[in-house]
């Protein structure tokens, strides 16, 4: 089988998963009367289950997006996250030949060279990857994640099937315009490919380390380099318990107030200062170790915040806090794109409802961060915003942290440590942005413009003197005037098209010989059948199409 004819039948079967769940709920959040579909019919449990198995036996690239999914609460209905959130990622043991295989070929040595002893049954067995625990020459316990064989060029032929289709939907679809498939896809693909090379997960490593240097409390495995490669991560045996699974003995003989803090603390650094959102932050990453540390694992995928999103998302949740509900509001805003009936009246008064609601209560009594930005996001789409995918992603983490924290430290006022500690954090940034560097450029970027201010200004009142000063304007060949003048001049050309070939099949039909058609002659029927279509062509158009003109999205 040809590598298209193997791209065309995968196309096939992910076209015919949608289709199957087409009407099934998926996307609801997006508001079904916005969209311009169907309200689907109340979605159960066992619908929820059956979507997440089918999207399971479709493959690793599916469990992935099944995990992505469960993390945009905008797009998908409650049962089906709740679904997502259980979706297995463990399936059936390689054999150790084909994991010695792996190892070896990308080590370059055979496994008994490289390690002492290399334990053949998994720690654990997932779709991508599995992990052996393993001890090195020198004497130190390791765990080893080794890829599964023959797995990117699938995961290839998965992503670009699609992006093709998120393409056409985005083309064809109205809820494909709302929310841009194009986008998650292009994204979702970028962060899966980067999964799949183990050294960029070393390197993640490495850097959440160095960024969590002030919290002791905190610790990340670090990469043993000389035994890392493409397919293959060595790193630091981690044993401990689920944060989760923490017993209430053992929180009264050790007391986990701390570490609940720290792990609030630490992950608000690496959004808000380092710019950085572990993207599976599930509470099963988080190990609590004998020595009464948390052990952050899996950083396969980090997805990077850039300053000015860090800056729009600080003013948010400060906003929040503060219990400012219209500057919130504004700032979610403008870090959204609006679409063609975003109705902001609407949406800055039910933000401001939510935000009054979260500032009215404290203590244990206090509502959830990560359910607030959550909430603003779900109100995005039924108000016609699209919300900025850091913004879900941000809810699901602080809403996850909230759920270990509480489980480390049930008596924890979480609202009162994120409000503390993004207090402290803009102190961090004051005092950054005073800092000689910063200064320094900010005196450069104003030697310059005095420097070159008079001959900017001597040029513009030479041209004013001499009447060539001109204004030009880009981006209006795309503007809606400039498609509807098209549209109209394509019809008018349309309609003297049609008048021409209905006179010429009048004067043809005076044609006594040449061959007849229905005891016309052919020529001149033909002329008219072909009139009639553009004809009737223009009127349904007219009809269907033509009306209010809608604005395109826009960013404010």
């Amino acid at each position: 089988m040809t590598a298209q004819t193997t791209n065309i039948a995968r196309s096939a079967q992910i076209l015919s998963f949608f289709l199957k769940y087409r009407s099934a709920g998926i996307f609801s959040g997006l508001s079904a009367d916005a969209a311009n579909i169907p309200a689907p019919p109340e979605a159960s449990e066992g619908r929820a289950e059956r979507f997440v198995s089918d999207l399971e036996a479709l493959g690793p690239t599916f469990v992935k997006i099944g995990q992505a999914l469960s993390t945009r609460p905008d797009m998908v209905p409650p049962d089906y996250v709740k679904a997502l959130e259980r979706i297995q990622d463990q399936v059936e043991p390689l054999p150790f030949d084909a994991v010695k295989a792996v190892v070896e070929q990308d080590l370059g040595v055979k496994i008994s060279t490289a390690f002492a002893e290399f334990d053949p049954a998994p720690l654990g067995s997932a779709s991508l990857a599995q992990v052996h625990r393993a001890r090195l020459r020198d004497g130190r316990p390791v765990a080893v994640k080794v890829q599964r064989p023959n797995i990117i060029e699938g995961i290839r032929i998965d992503l670009a099937a699609l992006t093709a289709l998120a393409d056409k939907a985005d083309r064809w679809t109205d809820i494909g315009r709302r929310v841009q498939f194009s986008d998650w896809a292009h994204e979702f693909s970028k962060s899966l490919l980067a999964e799949l090379d183990y050294r960029v997960e070393a390197e993640n490593l490495q850097r959440f380390d160095a960024h969590f240097a002030d919290y002791p409390e905190l610790f990340v495995p670090q990469p043993i380099w000389d035994y890392t490669r493409e397919r293959v991560l060595t790193m630091t045996l981690v044993e401990g318990t689920k944060a989760t699974d923490i017993s209430g003995i053992r929180r009264t003989e050790q007391d986990m107030s701390a570490l609940a803090a720290a792990v609030m603390r630490g992950y608000l650094d690496q959004v808000f200062v380092y710019g950085e959102i572990h993207a599976d932050p599930h509470p099963g990453n988080l190990l609590v170790t004998e020595d009464g540390r948390i052990a952050l694992l899996d950083l396969g995928m980090v997805a990077h915040v850039p300053p000015k999103r860090r800056e729009q998302l600080l003013k948010l949740l400060f906003a929040a806090i503060d219990g400012r509900g219209e500057d919130a509001a504004a700032e979610s805003i403008a870090m959204s794109t609006r679409l063609e009936d975003f109705d902001e009246e609407k949406y800055v008064r039910e933000v401001g409802q939510m935000v009054a609601r979260y500032a009215a209560l404290s203590g244990r009594r206090s509502l959830s961060e990560g359910r607030l930005v959550l909430d603003i996001t779900l109100l995005g789409p039924e108000c016609g915003l699209r919300t900025p995918p850091e913004l879900t992603l941000l809810g699901k983490t602080l809403l996850n942290l909230e759920a270990v924290s509480s489980a480390l430290d049930p008596e924890l006022d979480v609202k009162r440590v994120v409000e503390n500690h993004l207090e402290h954090v803009m102190k961090q940034r004051m005092r950054k942005s005073f800092s000689p560097a910063k200064i320094a450029s900010e005196a450069m970027a104003m030697q310059a413009l005095v420097r070159e201010a008079p001959q900017q200004l001597s040029e513009i009142l030479g041209l004013l003197a001499n009447n060539r000063l001109q204004v030009k304007m880009t981006g209006l060949e795309e503007s809606y005037l400039i498609e509807n003048i098209q549209k109209v001049a394509n019809r008018i050309s349309t309609g003297i098209i049609v008048a021409a070939l209905i006179v010429a099949s009048a004067m043809l039909m005076r044609s006594e010989g040449g061959p007849r058609l229905l005891g016309y002659p052919a020529v001149a029927f033909v002329l008219f059948v072909i009139a009639a279509v553009l004809g009737l062509g223009i009127v349904v158009s007219a009809l269907l199409r033509d009306g209010k003109a809608k604005p395109p999205a826009t960013r404010k």
